[in-house]
């Protein structure tokens, strides 16, 4: 290969939307968050990221353009500098300004943040990155440990980055998206563009077994509490014509045994829509009704299904062929009305795990996604050491949805800490 050869790649189906719609309001940007039980030393953690990013190849990248696709592209330069948090969470992410880099990591008193925009990975490919990253920190921060583990990638941590949708991609697909409008929420937004978090807190073990009291999972439980609180909330504005809508994000691997750390899930919406406006319903058919909704989409079938239509299009001779400012357009267009088809999103990352040497040092892990066009409250779902962290973001002054969301949890005998970020005061 020539010496200035470069490695480059496509971006899987998923991510091509992501550069089109991205800016300072929208910016596709998620976080994952480690919260230690020692307070981070920022140099030490600016070493930890140069050793990690170096050995990862799947963030050393920079999305490039060309005639008809985006396109990401080795990228080489110094790893963007570790910075004290101080402004909201999931700002834009400027490449210009990031050494060309689609991720950042910041640090404030215990805590690192590893933000990521989300045309790099999804929140599996970026979890694998933040684990390594705080491996290393730990390593630097305590050479015992260093000297029992060593500096090499953990058995459970993959660098590979097949495009998964296309290695499973059958044959092209009619679509089953939802493309009728869902009712959306209003209100007082916060001031100079405020980025609310709320956390709760709670035992899995007691989340679990309120959930099994309604026939439930644990995912089908938080986005039926959210559907409820909603509706008591807004009730005689939602109807069949305009139903509450949450986007589920599932992730595709266990289905087909993918190890990438590249995008790799699809989305399947959970509906209510009541049969007459103001009806009360309580959350036990509610939460038969979300279950039911979310079982009846969470089969393989279905979800080959959908990113099979997704990848066939991308495949179409005729899309291929437009010029990308062109194909740009459209996708603003497609996205939009893909967007407005929902009320919010609620993603379940998983239980988190770490290796046994680790476990002592780390406190909690969570995450959150930010809001976008149409959905300015989200939820986002982590678990870790046998405590769940429901991750509410949201742009508005109003918190009666993830109050009245809590209390429903708590009120079938889940206990709950809540820690906010503060801009609700």
């Amino acid at each position: 290969m020539p010496s200035n050869y470069r490695h480059w790649e496509r971006l899987d189906n998923t991510a091509n939307v992501f550069p089109v719609i991205a800016g300072e309001e929208m910016t596709n940007t998620y976080r994952i968050e480690t919260v230690l039980n020692e307070t981070v030393d920022p140099a030490l953690l600016q070493q930890a990221v140069d050793m990690v990013l170096s050995r990862f190849p799947g963030f050393d990248l920079r999305m490039r353009s060309g005639i008809f696709w985006y396109y990401m592209e080795e990228n080489g330069k110094p790893a963007p500098r570790v910075i004290e948090e101080d402004d909201y969470p999931c700002r834009y992410i400027n490449r210009n300004k990031n050494n060309s880099y689609m991720f950042r990591v910041t640090y404030y008193k215990q805590r690192i943040n590893l933000e990521v925009f989300h045309a790099l990975a999804d929140g599996t490919g970026g979890f694998a990155f933040m684990r390594e990253l705080c491996y290393q920190y730990l390593r630097l921060a305590h050479p015992s440990l260093r000297d029992r583990m060593g500096d090499n990638f953990s058995p459970e941590t993959s660098l590979n980055r097949e495009d998964s949708f296309r290695a499973n991609f059958k044959k092209r697909a009619t679509s089953s998206y939802k493309v009728k409008r869902a009712f959306l929420l209003s209100g007082d937004k916060l001031p100079m563009q405020g980025f609310g978090v709320i956390h709760g807190m709670m035992s899995v073990d007691e989340l679990k077994a309120a959930a099994k009291s309604y026939g439930a999972s644990i995912n089908e439980y938080l986005v039926a509490a959210f559907v409820y609180s909603t509706y008591n909330r807004y009730g005689m504005s939602v109807s069949d014509k305009r139903p509450i809508r949450v986007a589920v994000p599932v992730n595709l691997r266990p289905f087909y045994g993918s190890i990438t750390t590249k995008n790799f899930f699809v989305m399947v919406s959970a509906e209510f829509a009541p049969e007459e406006r103001g009806k009360y319903y309580p959350f036990a058919e509610i939460c038969q009704i979300i279950r039911d909704s979310l079982k009846s989409q969470i089969t393989r079938e279905h979800l080959e299904e959908i990113f099979s239509y997704n990848v066939g299009n991308e495949d179409f001779l005729v899309a291929r062929a437009v010029p990308l400012p062109i194909k740009n357009i459209v996708i603003r267009l497609i996205y939009t009305k893909s967007a407005l088809a929902n009320t919010t999103t609620l993603t379940n990352v998983g239980n988190i795990t770490v290796l046994d040497e680790y476990r002592s040092y780390i406190k909690m892990f969570r995450g959150f996604i930010p809001f976008s066009k149409g959905q300015e409250m989200k939820v986002t779902v982590m678990s870790y050491s046998g405590t769940l962290a429901c991750t509410i973001t949201s742009a508005y002054t109003d918190t009666s949805i993830p109050k009245d969301m809590f209390r429903q949890i708590a009120s079938d005998g889940v206990e709950i800490n809540v820690e906010t970020n503060g801009v609700f005061k």
